[in-house]
């Protein structure tokens, strides 16, 4: 294999993590917000308390949704334009 082929082969391993990391984060995250509102609905418990944990972790889900599936590298065209603003 060449250098660049190898370059390529790292970073699709590494995309390949990153999805199955992110996969495992909203197979956990279903799992146990679901379990908390299985809590909630058997107690009758009324205020909807699981609100919390589902708002606030689903803000670190889609934090990481964006960090999964954004392009991470720029693309030629704001390259040039980067290099063209520089003196």
């Amino acid at each position: 294999m060449t250098d660049t082929e190898l370059d390529r082969r790292r970073l699709a391993l590494a995309r390949l993590k990153r999805k199955h990391d992110y996969y495992a984060h909203v197979l956990v995250f279903v799992l146990f917000n679901g379990f908390l509102v299985g809590i909630w609905a058997l107690t009758d418990a009324g205020f909807f308390w699981p609100v919390f944990s589902l708002g606030l972790w689903g803000f670190g889900l889609i934090m990481h949704t964006w960090d999964t599936f954004a392009p991470n590298s720029p693309s030629e065209k704001r390259i040039r334009r980067e290099m063209d603003r520089m003196p």
